[in-house]
């Protein structure tokens, strides 16, 4: 059998949340902005999701906006908040993030940038964990907006949130504070983890949920320049009919999550560790990548020297085992995750490390088939 590893990509559909899709895609049309009884029953539904997504997020209901996913709601806080501080106060030009933020962050700051904002991106140190140090360094009175990720898409290593906060606070007391919580629900309680942060990002398909749905975060008070104009819907923060059926998925997926996270976390921990142990006793030049104490229990980053990730990515495909990397292809070039660049990593070492990500369906027989696979692959590769 194929063992997925690879849950931080994206992890398969509850059955919960299947189930309480199911009926807004076959037998409820309507548009909950009507007037009528059935448009009444989608508005129900959508409202009893933003109860569930706020009771698990620590915020209230209408502070949540439901988007088209962790993109967007990335770029609606981070352009979003940008545009509205400016728009208000000229001198608010400054935007400050990491180099490790996923790609969605980033392309909104260098859009930013662009538009003439002061983007200042800080490293992360080889813990993996963002430069507290640089950060402080960087943010001033003028900055605007400051996002940190919670948890790190590639290493899974857990950024301190908490600390930022307080560094923005007495450092840019003007700055609204964004995370990108997108890899955190199934392994952290996120309401209890952002009280601190204004604005958090989530997408569905990374605990459960379905594709192309995602929410935000916007506690009240807090400004934004919405990237979709129109009806007023979502407070008037994202524009268009909004996707009931993956809505209410993606709540179900959130409360089910909730519910088995600290049995869960448990058990897949002890697969990664039993994972990590077995690729460590049979590969020499294997090492985990990132502070193993700060690393959530579903990631394991590793470098395998000797071994270009993207051919031994290719090589475990037709043995069976899904993994993923950091680097991506583009016009025949092999380009090293910028994760670990900004983490201080060299190129080479960069170019070899790969992600095993477990999530809820992982078993003993995923592991089992990776521990058989990857050992005899990766030595094939290193003779060839």
């Amino acid at each position: 059998m194929p063992a997925y590893l690879d849950h931080a990509a994206s992890t398969p559909m509850r059955p919960e949340a299947i189930a309480a899709m199911l009926p807004f895609l076959a037998d409820h049309a309507a548009n909950p902005t009507g007037a009528h009884a059935a448009a009444r029953e989608a508005k129900t539904a959508l409202e009893e999701a933003r109860e569930t997504v706020a009771a698990h997020c620590g915020c209230r209901p209408q502070e949540v906006v439901f988007t088209g996913g962790g993109s967007e709601s990335d770029n609606l806080a981070v352009k979003g908040a940008a545009r509205a501080r400016r728009s208000k106060n000229a001198r608010l030009d400054g935007v400050v993030t990491t180099g490790i933020e996923h790609k969605a962050v980033l392309g909104a700051c260098a859009r930013l940038e662009r538009e003439g904002f002061r983007v200042a991106p800080v490293a992360a140190r080889a813990t993996g964990a963002v430069d507290l140090d640089a950060l402080r360094a960087a943010v001033d009175e003028r900055t605007a907006v400051v996002s940190v990720m919670l948890v790190n898409n590639e290493t899974g290593i857990r950024q301190p949130v908490d600390d930022v906060a307080a560094i923005v606070r007495e450092h840019a007391p003007h700055a609204v504070l964004h995370t990108d919580a997108v890899q955190a629900p199934q392994w952290i309680d996120v309401g209890a983890t952002t009280t601190a942060c204004d604005l958090v990002s989530f997408s569905g398909h990374k605990f459960g949920g379905p594709k192309g749905v995602g929410a935000l975060v916007v506690r009240d008070g807090v400004d934004l320049v919405p990237l979709i104009e129109g009806g007023g819907h979502e407070r008037g923060l994202r524009a268009g009919t909004q996707n009931v059926a993956g809505v209410v998925a993606f709540a179900a997926a959130l409360a089910v999550t909730a519910q088995t996270r600290a049995a869960e976390t448990a058990r897949i921990a002890l697969l990664r560790d039993e994972l990590e142990q077995g690729l460590a006793d049979q590969i020499p030049g294997f090492a985990p990548n990132g502070d193993p104490a700060r690393r959530v229990p579903g990631l394991l980053h590793c470098t395998i020297d000797g071994v270009e990730a993207e051919t031994l990515l290719v090589a475990l495909d037709r043995q069976g085992v899904m993994a993923a990397a950091g680097s991506s292809c583009s016009s025949g070039a092999i380009d090293p995750s910028h994760v670990l660049i900004a983490m201080g990593m060299p190129r080479e070492r960069a170019l070899s490390s790969v992600r095993f990500s477990l999530g809820y369906t992982s078993t003993a027989a995923d592991v089992d088939v990776a521990l058989t696979v990857v050992p005899e692959v990766v030595a094939k590769l290193r003779v060839a």
